[in-house]
């Protein structure tokens, strides 16, 4: 029989369409995944029963901000973001997983690859300070973060704001500003705007102390070009707040910006009417965010669209939620650059390449994350045969079943479960002999639930 995907049903009163299909618990851990960090134990069933609407609300309207579990300890002591190797990316991942707000983290991620800075060249506190900013505006007016963010010393640093003054304007800042931030690649401005801008944003200054690098960022009038620029055709004394606001209220900024934090959720381009719609909803609203994720976590592209591949932070910290297991070991900071992403570091200010998530060069580190994951959850043939009395005598699906349990029961398409009990009984049939049917058996769940966590419906949503 053909299948029928269900209608789009329209909002009232506007042209957004929403999912009215099904809201199961597939449905709800799709959602969990790509506006957070994935379920913990239970939560996509819980989620399931507040149905779509209620569900969405709970992510862009969360009624608590803590954390939720014990705090994280490497070696026995707390982490030191500031002063230890691999601590900051540590401490971020744990807000990942312990987070009661799983959307306002996902959001702070977004906004660090969407204004990307990195601590290759930016103090590490400077960095903190920044995600501590994210983090509050993750929900809030884009143009209000833009104008943060323009005045953040990560970003005056790493841009070199603070080397842009009157008499040497620098103009690195303000072509990122509309490039990548606003409006997009030669949309709606030119090099003139670029060099005019750069006056705009003159007179940020820092101070540099030995021992404490870049310190005391302060907007020094002495050291603004408070001459005429003309940006986008509008004349007039400009001075960095302008530039923010300009670039912000250019007639091309909604379509940049609807298109750009579209492609964090769905992974295929949204349809013209949706684009235009999701443009008038930003704009009426005055540039806030929580309105166009909304809209976007409703839509019926999200839930019947093709899987999305997850950014390697995302499918370790929805591992470490799915085994409600905390930040307990230094491993994942390397981990993550092996399986290419390491946070407060993205490769360049265009942020990380999405398109490079699993390759060659990545693949191992997705793996051996996985298979530290697991650690502690490693079953040890018993030669007294007494901890695992029923494993032998398991079937292949019963066995898959056990593995499947153990995650928390993720969805599985019907070609990876296929796999997976044919796998099974492969390692069953190789077993001959009495003792091997013992420890064989065991070996097999513990290669079960690595084959679940590597598969390819692990690594997408």
């Amino acid at each position: 029989m053909p299948r029928h995907h269900p209608r789009p049903r329209r909002r009232s009163g506007g042209s957004l369409p929403v999912y009215r299909g099904p809201f199961r618990r597939a449905q709800a851990e799709r959602l969990l995944w790509r506006a957070g960090f994935g379920p913990r134990r239970g939560q996509a069933e819980r989620f399931a029963k507040l149905g779509l609407e209620g569900a969405v609300h709970a992510l862009t309207h969360p009624r608590a901000s803590r954390l939720k579990g014990p705090a994280p300890k490497v070696d026995g002591r707390g982490l030191a973001p500031l002063d230890v190797w691999g601590h900051d990316v540590l401490w971020w991942l744990d807000r990942m997983v312990r987070s009661e707000a799983s959307l306002v983290e996902r959001m702070a991620l977004v906004w660090h690859d969407w204004f990307a800075t990195s601590k290759a060249t930016v103090d590490a506190r400077w960095m903190l300070r920044q995600n501590a900013l994210l983090r509050r505006h993750a929900l809030g007016n884009f143009g209000t973060l833009v104008r943060e963010i323009t005045k953040d010393p990560a970003m005056l640093t790493w841009l070199d704001g603070v080397s842009n003054n009157r008499w040497e304007p620098n103009e690195n800042y303000a072509r990122e500003l509309q490039e990548l931030f606003t409006l997009g690649a030669g949309r709606g401005y030119g090099e003139g705007d670029v060099r005019q801008m750069a006056r705009a944003l003159t007179g940020w200054r820092a101070d540099w102390r030995d021992g404490a690098g870049m310190t005391n960022f302060r907007f020094d009038p002495e050291f603004h070009d408070g001459g005429r620029t003309r940006i986008y055709g509008r004349r007039g004394r400009h001075d960095w707040r302008d530039a923010a606001d300009l670039a912000v209220g250019h007639r091309l900024h909604p379509s940049f910006f609807v298109t750009k934090l579209w492609g964090y959720f769905i992974p295929t381009p949204p349809p013209p009417g949706t684009r235009r719609a999701l443009e008038r909803l930003y704009r009426r609203s005055g540039h806030d965010v929580r309105p166009v994720v909304t809209a976007i976590l409703r839509h019926p592209a999200l839930h019947t669209g093709p899987r999305m591949v997850k950014p390697p932070v995302v499918y370790t910290a929805g591992l470490l939620r799915a085994l409600g297991r905390g930040i307990d070991t230094d491993a994942w900071a390397w981990l993550g650059e092996m399986s290419g992403q390491t946070l407060f570091q993205p490769p360049n200010v265009a942020g990380w390449d999405d398109t490079r998530w699993i390759d060659t060069a990545t693949w191992r580190g997705r793996w051996m994350t996985a298979n530290y994951a697991l650690e502690g959850h490693t079953l040890e043939p018993d030669p007294d045969k007494t901890n695992y009395p029923s494993m032998r005598e398991q079937s292949p699906a019963e066995a898959v079943d056990a593995a499947h349990k153990f995650w928390g029961r993720p969805t599985l398409t019907r070609a990876t479960r296929a796999e997976l009990v044919g796998f099974a009984q492969r390692a069953r049939a190789v077993a001959k002999e009495p003792w091997q049917q013992e420890s064989y058996a065991i070996l097999r769940q513990n290669a079960l639930r690595m084959l679940i966590a590597t598969s390819p419906d692990l690594h997408t949503s």
